[in-house]
């Protein structure tokens, strides 16, 4: 039967008026909110991350994806700013993403999460999954851990204990200098306490917090350095904050070893160049090298793959294949993209990643047990980095199992879980 025109007109005006809901997002493909600064001083390492993400996610989805359906990056730029990350989550929600992913900043991890937790506790039929894959800061997933929030990389504290187990026997004095914000601090208060566990020996003869992505001129800091006749600078600059830092170095002709949790990432070899060459070693969590070194042919023809792509910059985060892996076994374990049904699935989920070593999503804090890698830059290795002609090669290895630490996590868990 056909509504009179005048009550047909009511009902549209009314249907105008009701919230606009969208189709569920995973109705064609199961899609992935990927927040991230795309614009600002950190934008290079948004691209870089989403292209080494993409590359890790097209592998998945060629081996079919979750459910016979393939996931999906859809990108929110957060300028890496807590309050933009919090504007692109609204429109992640918004669209009805049923997983978002956050890799870049501590600070803006920790607004993730908190923001996270309170939208799915105001809705609880529509709940997002949080996977972090690059935010390091302790405190995410020791007293922050929320049950929402999974960190498939690992922590700040266990790569300084890779770091520290890995320092040279003979190295007596280092000079420390960090970024100014939640994760920088916390490697600092690590080193602190790692140095002084571990290799009290060492003496710590000077330290510097810099603003982050604000300090166009280092070498005022290299003075200092030099002043202090520190054998080593160790530091967690990143990003920007690395690259100029390097530059002062390289120019002022500072001849000491320097120790990094992030030389390896995109614009670092270039930075160093060969002044880096055997001085210049990172704690990473994987670099191109470690397949060819193992004899593993399948994960050379993964970085051969990857060569194929782009050469601005190296696959370095091999923990994006096993994020996928994971993600993808979970769905399918689940049977749903449902974040409750997901989370539990996640939970106590192993996969074995590209170094050949079993990583375990731990159930009591959603931390991801990995082990972890020092490496120096050097000569003669299969890929180089950012096309210098130099790469990384393996020095120490760490197993998961050594850097099995204690939590302070003590998680709520919603209903049902």
């Amino acid at each position: 039967m056909r509504l009179p025109k005048y009550l047909a007109a009511v009902a549209l005006s009314v249907a105008m008026l009701l919230p606009f809901q969208p189709a569920r997002a995973a109705d064609e493909t199961i899609k992935i909110g990927f927040i991230g600064p795309f614009s600002g001083a950190f934008a290079p390492q948004g691209d870089a991350f989403l292209k080494q993400l993409q590359f890790s996610l097209d592998a998945v989805n060629a081996k079919g994806g979750a459910l016979g359906k393939k996931f999906e990056i859809v990108t929110f730029d957060d300028k890496i700013q807590p309050a933009e990350a919090l504007i692109a989550l609204k429109a992640a929600t918004d669209q009805n993403i049923p997983f978002v992913l956050q890799c870049i900043g501590s600070n803006v991890a920790a607004a993730m999460e908190d923001g996270v937790a309170k939208y799915n506790a105001r809705n609880p039929d529509r709940r997002v999954l949080y996977m972090n894959c690059a935010a390091l800061s302790d405190e995410l997933t020791n007293e922050n851990c929320d049950f929402w929030h999974f960190r498939f990389v690992g922590n700040v504290s266990m790569r300084v204990e890779t770091m520290v187990r890995s320092l040279p026997k003979d190295l007596k004095t280092v000079y420390l200098i960090n970024q100014d914000y939640l994760y920088g601090q916390s490697i600092e208060a690590n080193l602190r306490r790692f140095l002084a566990k571990l290799r009290p020996d060492i003496k710590i003869v000077g330290s510097d917090l810099v603003p982050l992505g604000k300090v166009k001129d280092f070498s005022p800091y290299i003075t200092k350095v030099k002043a202090s006749g520190a054998e080593a600078l160790l530091t967690s600059n990143w990003g920007v904050d690395f690259n100029q830092l390097m530059k002062g170095g390289v120019d002022s002709g500072l001849a000491i070893g320097y120790y990094t949790f992030s030389a390896h990432l995109n614009g670092g070899p270039t930075s160093m160049g060969e002044a880096g060459v055997g001085r210049v070693h990172s704690v990473v969590d994987f670099h191109e090298n470690i397949p060819a070194e193992r004899g593993d042919k399948e994960g050379d023809a993964w970085m051969a793959a990857f060569r194929t792509r782009t050469l601005d910059f190296d696959y370095v985060w091999g923990n994006y294949r096993t994020m996928f892996e994971m993600l993808r076994d979970a769905v399918n374990q689940a049977g749903t993209t449902d974040a409750l049904k997901v989370a539990l699935a996640l939970e106590g989920l192993q996969v074995t990643d590209l170094a050949g070593q079993v990583n375990t999503m731990r159930k009591i804090d959603h931390q991801m047990l990995v082990p972890f890698f020092q490496a120096q830059f050097s000569k003669g290795v299969k890929y180089d980095s950012e096309k210098t002609g130099f790469g990384w090669k393996t020095e120490n290895m760490v197993p998961a199992a050594d850097l099995d630490q204690p939590t302070t996590c003590k998680m709520k868990r919603p209903s049902g879980a």
